[in-house]
């Protein structure tokens, strides 16, 4: 299972490079979905884990992690979400809370299979538990809010990652809702979902491919 911090993300004007694990200790922030403050959700999206420098810093999914520059391009293109222009250049989690940035949700909804960047010490990050993604208080969390963006007059569910389908695709197939099921954009993620394991593959093409797809389905979302 991979964190949504995934490694050596490139496009536009801004990187994110050399995925290390961050010196500053991992806080044990339960991070909540999010949901347009007025009007419809067409859409919600869902990741594995906050990532350490990301949305276990920020408390906002996938605001300032690696998986999110992708996400994020994507929902903006779509006219689903507005980022700061300024978010783009340093797409850091605690630049972002330090600098009081956040991202306006208009039409989509974030969350994650399981609510926390997991660690055992505090400082390095590990893949959550099968225990934790199926104790009955995280499948009620996840539960909620697919009837709550159900209820926004939301009818597909993205999910980002084997794990993330695998909980939230059953859940939301009891409310009649459609899943789309992508692979996790790190580049682990993208090389073994591909082809041949993304032998011979670039692996920006990879990149570009999952983006690409990705704002096809929002585009449809928004109508």
């Amino acid at each position: 299972m991979l964190s949504d911090c995934s490694e050596d993300v490139e496009g536009g004007s801004f990187v994110l490079s050399g995925f290390e694990m961050p010196a500053r200790r991992i806080a044990p922030l339960h991070v909540p979905a999010i949901f347009p403050s007025d009007g419809p959700c067409v859409v919600i999206a869902y990741g594995e884990a906050p990532g350490p420098r990301g949305a276990g810093v920020s408390g906002i999914p996938f605001w300032g992690d690696g998986a999110g520059i992708p996400l994020y391009r994507a929902l903006v293109e779509a006219g689903l979400v507005e980022v700061p222009s300024s978010a783009w250049t340093d797409w850091d989690g605690a630049r972002f809370v330090s600098e009081g940035m956040v991202p306006r949700f208009s039409g989509a909804a974030l969350s994650n299979a399981f609510p926390m960047c997991p660690t055992d010490d505090g400082m390095k990050f590990r893949t959550p538990r099968p225990a934790e993604f199926k104790a009955a208080s995280n499948v009620a969390r996840v539960r909620e809010e697919i009837l709550r963006a159900r209820e926004m007059g939301c009818v597909r569910v993205i999910t980002m990652g084997r794990v993330a389908a695998g909980l939230v695709g059953p859940l939301a197939s009891e409310v009649g809702m459609v899943l789309e099921a992508f692979p996790h954009p790190s580049s682990q993620g993208l090389l073994m979902s591909a082809p041949g394991k993304g032998k011979g593959l670039r692996l920006a093409d990879l990149r570009r491919e999952w983006e690409h797809r990705l704002l096809a389905v929002l585009r449809e979302c928004a109508g």
